[in-house]
């Protein structure tokens, strides 16, 4: 397995734009006291009180779609990033020059303990390439109209019940949620890297577009398997900035602007050729 002996930083790709709720989105957070009618499963908030999109829970629901996508889930390509008695956190890690998911979202410069019982010496490391902003809200899409059928300025209630299924006991709880139509301004950025003179031209570019795209037929946050969290990423732009931007040299950016993620798919495949004139 080879090392890495010179790695240099190319340029960047930026891609922002808007991520739409398309159902009711649930990403919770913890709560250090409990109150007399307080919600069972509240949303996370940032410190003006209104409710965001994690940088760390889109980047990692990405990841874990990309492993799937590339069939690294085996106990043979996956390792305990966290292993204790209450929990266990099984994720993909290798040291494989040309594994997608370990180039994009990056591996820990050590050695690993794998699901299947053996050691991963992990002697192949890069940088992440990707970068994934926390995600705003949007005020003005939450409208006048949607705040009537709500319980609060941002979110609303949904009441279920778990149902015992001998007795038909019900067990009613409460999840506070941001409504579908509700919008973030989201931004993602991939570092292009040049690795013993290889370049990496639009190959982790290609490989995050198609994160976002496993994403909207997925889910995004808790609950998903029963609606909550279908999400679609609109007015799209993309823009390269290569390494003589940053200082000054060059004002020689290449942009791209799109309404959907679907405008770059020909059904399930991606139209490569739409992006390569951005390298």
């Amino acid at each position: 397995m080879s090392k890495v002996s010179e790695i240099k930083l190319a340029g960047k790709y930026i891609i922002s734009g808007q991520i739409e709720l398309l159902t009711g989105l649930h990403i919770g957070t913890s709560k250090d006291t409990m109150k007399i009618g307080d919600l069972d499963n509240p949303v996370i908030k940032d410190a003006f009180g209104k409710p965001y999109i994690p940088g760390s829970s889109l980047k990692g629901k990405m990841r874990s779609l990309m492993e799937y996508y590339h069939s690294l889930i085996s106990p043979h390509n996956l390792v305990y990033s966290k292993k204790d008695k209450k929990q266990e956190i099984r994720l993909h890690m290798c040291g494989e020059k040309e594994c997608k998911v370990c180039g994009l979202f990056g591996n820990a410069p050590s050695k690993q303990e794998s699901v299947a019982g053996y050691e991963v010496n992990i002697d192949y490391k890069v940088p992440t390439r990707i970068i994934v902003r926390d995600a705003y809200l949007i005020d003005e899409s939450i409208t006048d109209e949607m705040r009537q059928n709500m319980d609060f300025d941002y979110t609303e209630i949904k009441f279920e019940n778990n149902l015992d299924r001998i007795l038909s006991t019900a067990n009613p709880r409460q999840t506070e949620r941001v409504p579908a139509g509700a919008k973030f301004n989201m931004e993602i950025v991939v570092n292009r890297f040049q690795i013993d003179n290889v370049d990496d031209s639009t190959n982790f570019l290609e490989e995050t577009i198609i994160a976002m795209k496993l994403l909207e037929d997925d889910y995004l946050g808790g609950q998903g398997t029963r609606g909550y969290g279908r999400v679609k990423f609109i007015e799209l732009f993309i823009q390269y900035r290569d390494i003589n931007y940053y200082s000054n040299k060059s004002n020689n950016i290449k942009e791209m602007k799109f309404n959907n993620l679907s405008e770059l798919f020909d059904g399930k495949t991606l139209i490569k050729t739409k992006i390569s004139n951005l390298s």
